[in-house]
This record gives C-alpha cells, structure tokens and sequence, in this order.
C-alpha cells in the first residue's frame, strides 16, 4: 500500500529527465542513442573553476556555509549584476542555492498563496507548470504561435491578469524556444505589470550568456518595476558547471528574507566546494563563455539549415540558449505500417525507437504541436542525428 501525498500526486515527471533517462538505459543496451533532449552543455566546467574548487577542499571549506550562501560570493553575484545587467542588488538581496530550479521553488513558494494565480506562456520550461502547483498555486497559460516567434503580445498578457494573480514568469533567451524578447518587447511587458500592484516579474535569465542577436536585456532594469522584479539566474549554463548545482536570486530585500528563512528549513546554506567553484566563474576574466557561445552559434546554424531540409518542420531559427523547437503536427495522423503518430510525444518515442535519436516532446512545454531538440552535441553527432530522423520519418505515409 502506498501512502503518496496529494502534493505529490499531482506533480507529473520532468519530460525532459525522462526522455534522458530512457536513452541512458538504451545506452547501457549496447544501442546506439544520439541524445538530443537534455539542456546541458556539452563543454567540460573550465579548468581555473575546478582549481577554484580543488583549492577550497585544500583549504578547508569543509563546514556548513551560511544560509544565503558566503558573503564573498553574494558580493561577486551584487557586482556581477551591476557589471553585466546594470542592476543594483546588494548582498543582502541575494540568495545562493542548489540551482536555477531551487531558486525558482524558493521564490514560488515564498509569494504564492493557495489559489494564487501564477502566468506563464507557453512554450514554457516544463518545471513552471509543476512548481505553481506544488505551491498550491493556479497556472494560467498563455498560448503563443511559432508564427508570432513564440512571443506574448501586451493584449494576451493584459487581458490574463485578473485581481488573483499574484505573478509572472518571464523567460528570455527561452527554454525550449530559443527566442530572445528586444529590449522594446520587454518594456511592453513591463508597463502593463506596473499598472497592476501586487503582481510580481519571476524573470529566468540562466541562459543570458548565450545570447546570439543584440544584448542580454534584464526584466529589473526597467525601473518602473524594479521592486517587483526577481531575477533568477546562476552558473549552470554559461559556465558549464550544471552539476555543481548554484543558482541565485537578486530580490527585493524583504523577499530574499523570506527565501533566506524559507531556505533554512530545507537545505541550509549549499555544498561549500561548490559555491567557491561559483566564486571563480562570476569573477572569471577569461573568456570561456564566448567559446561556448560562438560554438552554440555555428551548431545551431548548422542544424537549423539540416532541418529544414525535412518535409514537414517548421522552423523558427532561435536567437538564444542552444535548442530548436520545430513545428511537426504535420506528421500527426500519419504512419509506417505499425506505428501512428497521433502528437508529438508519439512522434518523439518514434525517433527514439526508429532513429536512436532522443528528443522532447512539447506537451510537456505547453506546446504539443512541437518537438524540441538540443543542439549541445558535436557537429558529427547533430549531423548524423539529423540524417536519421530524416529517413524515418520519410518511412511515415
């Protein structure tokens, strides 16, 4: 007899997570699976990090930290946003922890009340939707079309808030699209959010490093709501250092108190090593994150340009982060003689099982006329990954 909370009943499993993991057990089968369905760089964590980390264990960081995480680190992150984003948070409004994930969790469960209303637009990251509901919250989608890049107008967001809504989550560059909102886009965004008191911006920056048209434009930089802004970000994607597991918030200091006392009941202060891992990517002045964007970039050229050479995707080159996110519903209805692709989590069981290509389905993202696909692989693997899905579903009548 199992006894499962309701809580986590209604939770469903990361998409994403078990996509990886099903090709990760026909890996150990001996069968040949191109795995283009986590969000993980593909570069190993620069090597002045790892000394930063070797040298921490050296020197004894071995107790518990504080619960916001160090001091020093919370400087470097305070002049970092200044630096980079031109956003004035002090170290008593940042708090470090176990990731972008932890992050957004802590701040979701800090300011959403049963019931509240929580916006997201589809396509969205597949962890927002479960996150609302595990704090109890409502989600409430706004559906965009590859059409318009998978972007929200101002109409769509204004006529969502209702008198419940308590907060936004903003996503640019975006998982799973790639599309990058302009600076005019997100200032759009911004006046209709300050009109509305008591509604708060939870603005997912992770990706801001790989960025490939314009600037990195940061939601807090708009003064009007600054104070309702919390930026989330942290060294997993632009330093390559996903399994060391820091994110960070920059809030308003009455918010970072709450998380703070929030986090002390949950995880305490994260691992020591790696937040002095995380001191030296932040403070780094080598240029480990321009190598890995401009390799981002020619890879998301180069398979941009092979998928669009099959019958039936509909693209939209992305403009940020390392993932395509085509259109297939024209293959919906079709089949190979024992197989029928009735949407697109059919589809991407497909490839697996056809092509040993993993990808996404987009039901999980909101989107399930689309598949996402990752681009964090060589040259040789996207290309012979490309070619198989080609050729099965050339075989779909």
């Amino acid at each position: 007899m199992e006894y499962l909370s309701e809580r986590l009943k209604a939770l469903s499993v990361s998409q994403t997570l078990a996509m990886a993991q099903k090709s990760r057990e026909m890996k150990a089968m001996g069968i040949d699976v191109i795995n283009l369905s986590i969000g993980e760089p593909d570069f190993h964590t620069p090597d002045d990090i790892k000394e930063a980390a070797k040298k921490a264990i050296d020197d004894n960081f071995t107790s518990y930290p504080p619960v916001p995480g160090y001091a020093d680190l919370r400087e470097a992150i305070s002049e970092k946003f200044n630096r980079e984003n031109g956003l004035d948070y002090s170290p008593d409004q940042i708090i470090v922890s176990a990731g972008g994930k932890h992050s957004l969790i802590n701040v979701m469960l800090t300011i959403v009340n049963p019931d509240d209303e929580v916006i997201i637009f589809a396509p969205y990251w597949v962890s927002y939707y479960d996150q609302i509901i595990l704090a109890q919250g409502k989600p409430v989608v706004i559906n965009t079309t590859i059409d318009n890049d998978f972007k929200v107008t101002p109409s769509q967001l204004e006529e969502a808030i209702t008198p419940k809504t308590r907060a936004i989550i903003f996503n640019s560059p975006s998982n799973p699209t790639g599309m990058v909102y302009t600076r005019e886009e997100m200032e759009s965004i911004a006046r209709i959010v300050e009109k509305h008191e008591g509604v708060f911006i939870i603005s997912d920056e992770i990706y801001e490093h790989i960025t490939f048209t314009g600037e990195h434009v940061s939601m807090a930089s708009f003064d009007s709501v600054y104070d309702r802004v919390i930026t989330v970000n942290g060294v997993s994607k632009g330093y390559a250092m996903t399994g060391w597991r820091i994110g960070y918030i920059g809030a308003p200091l009455w918010l970072a108190k709450g998380v703070n006392k929030l986090q002390g009941q949950f995880t305490s202060g994260v691992s020591s090593i790696a937040q002095r891992a995380a001191l030296a990517a932040v403070t780094s002045t080598g240029n480990s994150r321009e190598v890995m964007r401009d390799a981002f970039l020619k890879r998301r050229d180069l398979v941009c340009r092979l998928l669009e050479d099959i019958d039936g995707f509909k693209i939209r080159v992305p403009q940020g982060a390392f993932y395509v996110f085509p259109e297939i519903s024209y293959y919906f209805g079709k089949k190979d003689g024992e197989n029928v692709i009735n949407d697109s989590t059919d589809l991407s069981m497909y490839l697996l099982e056809k092509a040993h290509v993993a990808v996404v389905g987009g039901a999980g993202f909101g989107s399930p006329n689309c598949i996402r696909l990752s681009y964090a692989a060589s040259d040789k693997e996207l290309i012979e990954a490309v070619k198989r899905i080609k050729e099965v579903l050339g075989k779909l009548k």
